[in-house]
């Protein structure tokens, strides 16, 4: 019994501080004020706060996480162009891991909801190193609590997925919002378009990339930041 107890123990004191650094962008942020609660306007994922690996790179999990598949989430969020959107995580949680953060849109054909993301994706925003990748504070989104980005104004108007992920010692989180944009001058053209999965690949440098000690520049992966 104490053999066991003292295993128990060791475990539950190795696994805390892992479970502590893991967290999800599951509250949409407009404005830079919180739009409703967890999952109200984000396709909610399946494996809790647990983050993905590179099991995920060429499966359709890649576009909102495990789990969060077309119909889960009913809602959307109205927003316009020119507008601050974002993403925040739950419980009260910072980033606890120094990475790249990124936003990803998708237009549906129709209905949001219904849609699985299937189509033509373009990054809208990226974040990365200022500093040296390998220490913490050369991350902006290192310790904060919500990545954001301003809408462009030459988007089309339509119901779109938003994709915000961020990448943290070989872990993906990523989650999707349902938003849906007005008052665009609909003159974008975002280029480059890409599938989901298709973006990664478990060889690109910025995902095997040795935070703790890596040596040279860091790699940003996944395509260029769309033209729009």
């Amino acid at each position: 019994m104490v053999k066991s107890f003292t295993l128990a123990a060791a475990v539950a004191l190795l696994s805390a501080p892992l479970a502590s650094s893991h967290y999800i962008l599951n509250i949409l942020l407009h404005n830079g004020k919180q739009i409703g609660g967890e999952y109200t306007y984000v396709r909610k994922n399946s494996n809790t706060y647990m983050p993905s690996f590179t099991e995920i790179l060429n499966s359709n999990d890649l576009r909102c996480n495990k789990g969060a598949v077309a119909g889960s989430t009913q809602t959307y969020q109205n927003v316009k162009a020119g507008d601050k959107i974002g993403l925040k995580l739950f419980n009260n949680e910072f980033i606890e891991h120094p990475g790249p953060g990124f936003f990803y849109m998708s237009k549906a054909p129709g209905n949001v909801s219904d849609y699985d993301g299937s189509g033509d994706w373009f990054k809208v925003w990226e974040s990365g190193p200022t500093g040296s990748p390998t220490a913490t504070g050369g991350w902006p989104t290192y310790g904060k609590y919500q990545m954001e980005f301003t809408l462009p104004t030459t988007l089309e108007d339509g119901e779109y997925l938003l994709r915000g992920e961020h990448i943290g010692i070989h872990e993906n989180h990523m989650e999707c919002a349902q938003i849906r944009i007005t008052g665009g001058t609909g003159t974008a053209q975002p280029s480059p378009l890409v599938k989901i999965p298709g973006i990664y690949k478990a060889s690109d440098p910025g995902l095997t990339f040795n935070f703790w000690g890596g040596k040279g520049p860091y790699v940003m992966p996944g395509p260029a930041v769309a033209k729009l």
